[in-house]
């Protein structure tokens, strides 16, 4: 079994720590307590995640979803936590005050955010902590996609932001996460955890029709997904966007800056569907 000990996902030993949710439209969390440290990642509306400790307005915390551990500012997080029944399947959508177009928007929700629903009425959902959601913008929990390429294209042109997972901005890892979790698979956070943990390895990945949609194309740092043997796309630094681009023309240009590529992975979404993957319950 790979090693799953990694310091970005170990979180400071002291003690159980609080259960809470996020319930702002999303939640940075950073290297440090401070709002210029650097950002790591990002929690959706109402993932959950481990309060550790607290330093100011931020509080070290461990996210359920992927083990990451960062410092996020605690006014963006709540308690109790609600049980999600339902998450975001357009790529955003508005939180509205009232059930009605028309009613003041409390802010945006990107997809693959966690909701509680507690009521219906006019075409709306209601929710435990974000307001009235269109109804057809939700879909109940267990409701999967089947092509993570079809998911990742509904971000093409999204701006390029290190750490990001929404769908204002987003990393490369970011990208590819959010297409998998659509379909019910669990990725971890980052390229080089993808890489090791995530899939199979795909034999002679550079010869001439190996590659397939959905397959996943690795550098030193990076990750694109396949969206046919020959074209991919990626949440990429050179523009400063999700584009998509032809492989062979990627290559060259990336390896500049990252090398030559180590491999590409193939996941099983009808084996890993659902599946709680080792990495994720490693102690």
């Amino acid at each position: 079994m790979p090693d799953f000990s990694d310091p970005r996902l170990t979180p400071p030993r002291r003690g159980r720590g609080l259960r809470m949710q996020v319930s702002a439209g999303v939640a940075a969390l950073r290297d440090a307590p401070r709002p210029d440290a650097e950002m790591v990642t990002q929690a959706l509306h109402g993932e959950t995640m481990t309060v550790f400790n607290e330093s100011g307005e931020f509080g070290l915390v461990q996210m359920e979803r992927d083990r990451y551990v960062g410092w996020t500012l605690m006014d963006a997080l709540s308690a109790p936590v609600s049980e999600p029944t339902h998450r975001v399947s357009a790529l955003r959508t508005y939180a509205y005050s009232q059930p009605h177009l028309k009613s003041a928007p409390f802010g945006l929700i990107s997809m693959g955010s966690a909701v509680t629903v507690t009521g219906e009425e006019n075409g709306f959902f209601k929710t435990s902590r974000g307001g009235w959601l269109t109804a057809g913008h939700v879909q109940p929990l267990g409701t999967y996609l089947d092509d993570p390429a079809d998911i990742a294209l509904r971000y093409l042109h999204t701006p390029y932001l290190w750490g990001g997972c929404e769908s204002l901005g987003l990393d490369c890892t970011g990208l590819t996460r959010a297409a998998f979790h659509a379909c019910g698979v669990t990725l971890p956070r980052d390229s080089d955890m993808q890489f090791a943990w995530s899939g199979e390895a795909v034999a002679d990945w550079n010869a001439p029709g190996a590659l397939k949609r959905n397959d996943l194309v690795f550098w030193k740092g990076h990750v694109g997904i396949m969206l046919d043997d020959k074209t991919l796309l990626h949440a990429n630094g050179h523009h400063m966007a999700v584009a998509k681009e032809p492989l062979l023309m990627a290559i060259p240009r990336i390896a500049k800056e990252y090398g030559e590529p180590k491999g590409a992975r193939r996941i099983d979404i009808s084996k890993e569907r659902e599946r709680t993957p080792d990495w994720l319950t490693a102690k």
